[in-house]
């Protein structure tokens, strides 16, 4: 696929899922790969959508993309939704690290629900119930069926055949036309192997997030 002139929505960074004003519980993703992934499908002529979590890096050329911010894993869902269906979306890499629990109620250590908006007492710890969050990757192809759908698959696991063979049935279930399998050691650096996993079959192992974005963009065009 020739992307010269396509529309590329990468989504970069953590989720950050308040539990008031003040506080609430992100991750450690800090958008580097989806900076190298934006740089690298600008390099190729794409016009590029960075739709970026509250703490995460900004590519170097930031200011010839167009720069959307998202806070938890719904309003990410919705900012994606409205783009792949009223704007010409082309290809979705979904980097972004979701929150996989959203704060459902927030209780006091007697018992009463904390209902008050602004920022909870700091006297004593609150007891917080969560709920399970959405997963985005799967919905994204009835939001749009046309559009080219890359995900991304992080384990705790470093052990590579259970890494594929999660991230394969992550592929399968959200329709995506390749998935991206990586350990959680990769929070912690950027040399780690990432394995790129193509809807045939195919793996191809690469060292690195940067090599990683570069190898991704050069399957895409080709």
């Amino acid at each position: 696929m020739n992307i010269t002139g396509k529309t590329v929505l990468i989504t970069s960074g953590g989720t950050l899922e308040k539990w008031d004003n003040v506080r609430g519980h992100t991750n450690l993703s800090k958008g580097i790969m989806g900076c190298y992934l934006a740089e690298a499908a600008l390099a190729a002529g794409a016009n590029v959508i960075y739709v970026h979590g509250y703490f995460a890096k900004l590519p170097n050329h930031a200011e010839q993309m167009c720069l959307i911010g998202f806070e938890g894993i719904e309003h990410l869902g919705s900012i994606i939704q409205q783009y792949v269906q009223e704007e010409k979306v082309d290809i979705v890499i979904m980097a972004a690290a979701g929150s996989d629990w959203l704060v459902d109620k927030v209780f006091d250590q007697s018992g009463n629900e904390l209902t008050e908006q602004g920022k909870m007492p700091s006297d004593e710890p609150p007891i917080i119930h969560f709920k399970k969050a959405p997963k985005i990757l799967p919905q994204i192809k009835k939001w749009q069926p046309n559009v080219t759908l890359i995900g991304f698959k992080l384990e705790a696991t470093t052990d590579e055949v259970e890494l594929k063979k999660r991230a394969m049935k992550r592929m399968q279930t959200s329709q995506a036309q390749f998935m991206v399998a990586n350990s959680s050691a990769s929070l912690y650096g950027e040399h780690e192997p990432h394995w790129i996993i193509a809807a045939n079959g195919e793996v191809i192992r690469v060292e690195g997030k940067e090599a990683t974005a570069q190898q991704l963009m050069k399957i895409v065009i080709t």
